[in-house]
């Protein structure tokens, strides 16, 4: 690894002269609607015009969290209306915000598929990358951070195949750095007390959840949209996690099967062939009781546009107790002229300005990427180890169930309908899946 660099810190009331580490650099690879909020050309047409991670990035920055700042696209074209696009929406909008410390990869008006190669040999062992691109571009990227020896958190859902899920954490591993998919609403206030009431609530029983994008953002993802990933693994791998996150050590995933509706986005998408709203179900197996529950998680990308971007509900029951959260519906709705009327939730994202600064902070859309930040700081200075945050985080090494669950999911998809099994090596509560295999007819949970 290379020697750490250091800064002078202030001095001590004996006058001696302590020195720390300094910050971890930073590379955001990809430069879309969640990163930068530019799509098209301009602004997103969503509830992220300003981008989510770039802005937080910046901030994170200047609060002394990270050092260095890269972005990675593949297309040095759009570049320089991308660096104006930030300037204007986030430079002139925030005091103290200044975009032009990014840099940018690969070179103005240079093409590469792989820039993400060279961006990452320009950063550091120990540095972070922080991945928001299609999903099927996940995999090759992390790993050339990993080898790289750079930590890294990539968005959901970080794989597509438990295969290529287990690699990444035996390549984590090897290296020592941190893995971790972003997944924010582990950070939601009412997410976070639900899942502590959920614990104490006896065996599983029942859940479901609701989770849609409104169809003009298909326009959005058309790049990708039905070639490369489906509305399933974009939006189910958001409460799939969450729902095994409240499981965890308490029940596991056994049977898994998925539905389909169809007839929207082919048209939208000029006639690529995807499914507008997918349903998984999955059986679940109590450790305490042997008991069975079942798991019902719907997306879709076909819903109208509404009060809010994304409507996301859900039910869970247990044996002695159920609770219900909406979302997307916090008690608070804004009207004004020439606006739509909308229910806003800045407990996820605040980019409204208060007094010419940004003030997001406390936002959980901030506080997922604050966390992995101090994560980073703790293991690059050796206070804490990787594997202290395995249950803390949402490392890949304790998220295998979601991406098990997605791909079966999409394997009865393409097989008509039919049920696969999750395998395990062992009756472990904490063990993960190795694989899955077609359920034998009439074989039980």
């Amino acid at each position: 690894a290379a020697a750490a660099a250091y800064v002078r810190a202030p001095r001590g009331p004996a006058n001696a002269e302590a020195r720390a580490p300094l910050p971890p650099g930073c590379l955001m690879v990809g430069t879309g609607e969640y990163v930068t909020g530019f799509v098209g050309g301009g602004a997103a047409n969503s509830d992220k015009g300003t981008g989510v991670l770039a802005l937080v990035c910046l901030d994170l920055r200047n609060r002394g969290k990270i050092g260095r700042l890269g972005m990675c696209g593949t297309n040095g074209a759009k570049l320089p209306a991308l660096r104006a696009h930030m300037q204007r929406v986030l430079g002139e909008a925030y005091e103290g915000i200044d975009p032009t410390v990014i840099e940018t990869f690969p070179a103005d008006g240079v093409v590469k598929r792989d820039a993400f190669k060279d961006a990452a040999a320009a950063f550091k062992p120990g540095d972070l990358a922080i991945i928001f691109t299609p999903d099927d571009t996940h995999f090759d990227i992390a790993m050339a951070c990993i080898e790289r020896g750079m930590h890294v958190m990539i968005t959901k859902p970080p794989v597509k195949t438990l295969e290529d899920h287990l690699k990444l954490v035996e390549a984590a591993r090897k290296k020592n750095v941190l893995c971790v998919a972003e997944l924010h609403k582990r950070f939601d206030p009412i997410y976070v007390d639900a899942r502590d009431r959920i614990r104490k609530l006896g065996p599983f029983s029942y859940y479901w959840a609701y989770m849609s994008q409104p169809k003009h953002q298909l326009e959005t993802f058309k790049a990708w949209a039905g070639k490369s990933s489906d509305i399933s693994y974009y939006l189910n791998s958001h409460h799939i996690d969450y729902h095994e996150w409240c499981m965890h050590g308490k029940a596991r995933p056994v049977r898994v099967t998925a539905h389909a509706s169809t007839g929207v986005a082919n048209r939208r998408l000029d006639g690529v062939e995807t499914e507008d709203t997918i349903t998984i179900v999955v059986d679940w197996r109590n450790f305490e009781d042997g008991s069975i529950g079942h798991g019902v998680y719907t997306s879709s990308w076909v819903a109208p546009k509404a009060d809010v971007h994304s409507q996301q509900r859900w039910f869970y029951m247990g044996q002695e107790g159920e609770v219900t959260v909406d979302q997307a519906h916090r008690g608070y709705t804004v009207a004004q002229d020439g606006a739509p009327f909308a229910s806003v939730n800045p407990l996820f994202w605040k980019p409204t300005p208060s007094a010419g600064r940004f003030v997001g902070q406390r936002s959980y859309g901030y506080i997922s990427f604050e966390a992995i930040c101090d994560a980073v700081a703790e293991v690059n200075s050796g206070r804490r180890s990787v594997a202290d945050f395995d249950g803390e985080l949402p490392t890949l090494s304790t998220i295998a169930g979601t991406t098990a669950i997605l791909e079966a999911g999409r394997k009865s998809l393409d097989a008509g309908g039919v049920t696969f099994e999750l395998v395990y090596k062992s009756e472990d509560p904490f063990e993960v899946p190795c694989g899955m295999r077609p359920a034998a007819f009439g074989a039980k949970s």
